[in-house]
């Protein structure tokens, strides 16, 4: 053996899945799940901004999809980087998550800028259909050791 280790954590994906309220109280539970799956394996995503663009997810599928079905959350880490996905019972796509916003959202209003910061602070994101709906999704890259936060 050379002596040089090649992984600090598993190398394999690490998955959760729950289904979480189709009520604003899914917010902080969906928060706190992204939140310890990414401390539990030591994933080198960036936890804070996991944890911003799901409540995001989470509270867009909660105000904006019809239904009173559950909402499903399911984390993804992966070498590569963390992936996660509401499923939602409505299959309408979401608003400007994948395409151009041609207006700027109102300063004045509380709304409107959740699907502009999933764009502009994941690596990717889009939706697909589900047999019971969509998910929509993000993914983070991995952040190098010498960025993370002690």
């Amino acid at each position: 053996m050379n002596g040089l280790a090649l992984h600090e954590r598993p190398a394999g994906p690490a998955s959760w899945r729950i289904a979480l309220p189709h009520t604003a109280a899914a917010v902080p539970v969906a928060r706190a799940l992204v939140r310890t799956a990414i401390a539990e394996v030591e994933h080198p995503a960036d936890s804070d901004t996991a944890e911003l663009l799901t409540a995001e997810l989470v509270a867009n599928a909660v105000e904006h999809t019809a239904g009173r079905g559950p909402i499903e959350l399911v984390v993804e880490l992966l070498p590569s980087g963390c992936q996660v996905e509401v499923h939602d019972p409505d299959p309408a796509p979401p608003g400007h998550l994948t395409r151009p916003v041609i207006e700027e959202p109102d300063v004045w209003q509380e709304g409107g800028r959740g699907l502009l910061l999933i764009r502009a602070l994941s690596s990717s994101c889009g939706h697909r259909p589900t047999p019971s709906g969509k998910a929509v999704w993000f993914r983070l890259p991995v952040v190098p050791a010498q960025r993370r936060p002690a």
